[in-house]
């Protein structure tokens, strides 16, 4: 698998990557879930963001960002029709190896209180509860994951 950094050009395809792989989430949740209503454009020039394509395009998101809280794994997308191919995982992986060489021992997230399955892949790997918040309209569950 091949990871790059995302260029300005990558926005089409990141944003039709993140959608296909939010889409199930809109009729659960109710409303488009926020990586759906993000400006990719802006995220590229704004934030670190790496990409994995294939001949038929980007099939793989990953969005980093510094923040008050630390380093934040923002987004991760896989298109469906890559799930289970080891995407994703090679994706978080490559997230926890910025945050280490960017001098960080910790690494969190948030996701929605909805996406239930992804609280409990990223217990699965590491992450641990420590907050729930509501902003911009939306239940997060944020999770860390401590570095070693």
């Amino acid at each position: 698998m091949n990871i790059r950094s995302a260029v300005p050009g990558d926005a089409i395809g990141v944003t039709a990557c993140v959608n296909a792989a939010y889409r199930h989430y809109a009729r659960r949740m109710g409303i488009l879930p926020g990586p759906m209503r993000e400006d990719y454009a802006e995220i590229i020039r704004s934030r670190q963001v790496f990409v994995v394509e294939e001949d038929s395009g980007i099939i793989g998101v990953l969005v980093l960002a510094r923040t008050d809280e630390g380093f934040q794994l923002n987004n991760v997308a896989v298109h469906p029709a890559y799930w289970g191919k080891g995407i994703g995982r090679g994706l978080l992986e490559k997230a926890e190896l910025e945050a280490r060489h960017q001098c960080f021992d910790s690494i969190y997230l948030y996701t929605h209180e909805t996406m239930t399955e992804n609280h409990q892949l990223y217990a699965k790997i590491g992450y641990i509860e420590y907050d729930r918040r509501n902003e911009f309209g939306l239940a997060r569950v944020y999770m860390r994951k401590l570095l070693t």
